[in-house]
Formats: structure tokens, C-alpha cells, sequence
């Protein structure tokens, strides 16, 4: 089996890279190989590889350069998932499309489901669900599309939140985190394994799945647990101490959703794999970063 990689550089594209089954055939591209905000190039390479199927994970993830720059982050997340689905319709194969907690307005208090209307509020939310809405639009429900929507992702590599946590607790005493913002981290390790489970898998898949890490977290918690969690690891020294703050103490251009949980249980149930709890992932994403 052929599967064409958007986001090869990523930090989850690393991590799928580094976890792609044997027996599959990867064709791992990066920004520089394939534009994503090029229709016509999304296009040409399902054209010219013929995969069985696209794992685009790769996305505009700059949620408030987002509002600076709303033409590139629809083009990126909206335009290339229809050039995907519309080469797919054409030249055949499936479509695997990473997309996120943010296409949720995070107002209902509850843990979203996979069949939950949109109402995204900022550019990177209303970006991801246009890719969403034209991946239904054309293909359907015919069985050549899975949207797996994610959150909080955070890995060994790249650029993240534990990673910017990590960096500030080697730095300051004392640091100020929000609060007030629910959801779940969700590592690229255990990301990537059900990714590669929805491609290996016999069982026909349903158009939207759910994936994170299990448990529920704010950004603080979050925040301290990567202090607690270096510090036993023996990564830094000393934790800083965490104060918790609220959205509106750290104004950002984008507006983000107070919570945003995603429902898995169906998900998990589909894909036969257990939900890790979101601090033991944690540690295992700071386990593996790599020696600087």
C-alpha cells in the first residue's frame, strides 16, 4: 500500500514517519516539496504517485497570525483538502485529513461528538472546517474520506506547548498560565499510532473521528505537569512556580474556545486502541526528546 505524507517536517510527520508500519510504501513530503497552498500542486502529486491514500497532516497551525493572514490559512486548510478529495474522486484512493478541536466554539461545556455542527470563532477554526466542508462536499460519505480531528498536539520535536513549557521552567521562577481554557493534550506518538490505524485497518472507517489523549486538562495543568514531570526525569533542576490566570489576562488576536474536549469513545471504540491518560503521554513525549 502507497501513502502520499503531507507535513513530512512536522512534529507529527516526524513521528508518523518514525512509526510507519513495514509494509507500507511512504511517500513523506515537506513544505518545500509540496505547497499546500497550491491547489494545482496537491493535484499534480496525487497524479503523479497514485497513493492509496493521503495522510494530509500537514496545516496552517499559527492560530493568531491566522487573523493576519486569513487567505494563506484558508488556502492551506480549506483549499488543499478539496484538491486532495477532488484528485481522489478522479485518479481513486482514500483521504486521511488531520483536523481539530477549534472547528468547535467550546461553549456547550461538555465533550464534543463526532456529529456536532461546526461553529468555529477565529480565521484557523473557520480554516479548518472549510477543509472539512469541502472534503464532504466532494466525496461524500462514500467511504474514501476519514477526518480525524485532534487537539492540543504536542510531541518530542518541533514547536509546542510542553516544549515551551519545558524551556520556561529552565528559565524563570515564576510563570503565568491560563486556567480557564479545558481540553486534552494529545501526544504525536499515540497521534500517529491511530493515524496508521485508520490506514491499516479492514474495517471501513466513519467520516469523522475523534483522537486525543484521555482525561481532561487546562493549559496550567498542562503547564505543571511538565515542570513535575522534568523535574522527575531529572531534565531541570527545579520547577517554576505555575500561577493560574485567566483568558482575559493574556489577550491573544484569536479568540480560542473555553472548552473544547473532544467526545473519543466512539473513536477509540472503532479503532480498538485505548486512550493513554494525557500526563503519561506527556512523559513520554518529554522521555523522548532528543539529547541537545
Amino acid at each position: 500500500m502507497k501513502v502520499l505524507l503531507t507535513g513530512a517536517a512536522g512534529q507529527l510527520g516526524q513521528a508518523l514517519r518514525a512509526s510507519c508500519p513495514p509494509d507500507l510504501e511512504l511517500i513523506a513530503t515537506s513544505r518545500d516539496e509540496l505547497d499546500l497552498s497550491k491547489p494545482e500542486a496537491c493535484r499534480a502529486a496525487v497524479e503523479r504517485h497514485r497513493p492509496d491514500w493521503v495522510l494530509n497532516a500537514g496545516a496552517y497551525t499559527a492560530v493568531d497570525r491566522a487573523e493576519e493572514e486569513p487567505d494563506l490559512a484558508h488556502a492551506v486548510n480549506g483549499g488543499a483538502p478539496r484538491a486532495f478529495a477532488e484528485a481522489i474522486r478522479q485518479q481513486g484512493g482514500r483521504l486521511l485529513q488531520l483536523s481539530t478541536d477549534f472547528v468547535f466554539n467550546g461553549r456547550q461545556g461538555s465533550p464534543y461528538r463526532v456529529e456536532q455542527p461546526r461553529d468555529p470563532l477565529g480565521v484557523y477554526g473557520a480554516s479548518k472546517a472549510r477543509g472539512e466542508e469541502a472534503i464532504e462536499a466532494v466525496l461524500g460519505d462514500n467511504g474514501q474520506a476519514t477526518v480525524l480531528r485532534t487537539s492540543w498536539v504536542m510531541g518530542p520535536v518541533g514547536r509546542n506547548f510542553a516544549l515551551t513549557m519545558l524551556r520556561l521552567h529552565r528559565e524563570r521562577d515564576q510563570l503565568g498560565v491560563v486556567a480557564d481554557q479545558v481540553g486534552c493534550p494529545s501526544s504525536t506518538l499515540n497521534l500517529a499510532a491511530a493515524c496508521w490505524r485508520v490506514i491499516s485497518s479492514r474495517a471501513e472507517q466513519p467520516p469523522v473521528l475523534h483522537w486525543c489523549d484521555a482525561g481532561a486538562a487546562s493549559w496550567y495543568d498542562v503547564s505543571v505537569a511538565v515542570g513535575e514531570l522534568a523535574a522527575e526525569l531529572g531534565m531541570i533542576e527545579q520547577p517554576a512556580s505555575v500561577r493560574p490566570i485567566c483568558t482575559e489576562d493574556y489577550p491573544t488576536p484569536a479568540q480560542r474556545p473555553a472548552y473544547s474536549l473532544l467526545d473519543c469513545r466512539s473513536s477509540r471504540e472503532q479503532l480498538e486502541l485505548d486512550g493513554e491518560h494525557w500526563r503519561q503521554a506527556l512523559r513520554a513525549v518529554l522521555s523522548a526528546i532528543p539529547p541537545s
